[in-house]
């Protein structure tokens, strides 16, 4: 218990005691802050419905769905789909993340921006354009066990 000095000032022990309750207040904060950003996941679909991937807070995927159309496309074509689907859902995280951070440690705009930072380092925009597709590799030959066109039974 203290009471104020002269000046009007608490005295130190006051001081002291409110600086403990700050503390614990912003690890709190801290602590629910890193909570909530352990939660954080993004769903996104391809812009066709194709592909459709989920990540978690640290960018890695919990759920892949591709539709029965990828009989359609070439095992390239269903790669480039799933992995522009997938970094436009990593590309989402540091804007989620940067939402929990306000509610949750908003008086901390140094420690919010460096995080936010590193993540959006992480996981940068993919580009705007849609990727061009790889070309389809070429059918392959029908004859391939090459002996020539001949039999390996046929006498030289």
């Amino acid at each position: 218990m203290s009471s104020p000095t002269p000046n009007g000032n608490l005295s130190s022990s006051a001081g002291v005691d409110q600086w403990v309750a700050q503390a614990r207040a912003k690890a709190e904060r801290y602590q629910e802050m890193r909570a909530q950003a352990g939660q954080l996941s993004v769903t996104e679909s391809s812009k066709d419905g194709l592909v459709t991937v989920s990540i978690d807070s640290s960018g890695n995927v919990t759920d892949l769905r591709i539709t029965d159309r990828v009989r359609e496309l070439s095992g390239a074509e269903v790669a480039a789909e799933v992995l522009l689907t997938m970094r436009r859902a990593q590309a989402k995280l540091p804007e989620k993340l940067a939402e929990v951070m306000a509610t949750t440690i908003g008086d901390d705009p140094g420690t919010a921006e460096t995080i936010v930072g590193n993540y959006r380092a992480k996981f940068p925009e993919p580009p705007s354009d849609e990727p061009t597709p790889p070309a389809r590799p070429p059918s392959p030959r029908t004859d391939d066990d090459d002996f020539g066109g001949e039999s390996v039974m046929s006498e030289s």
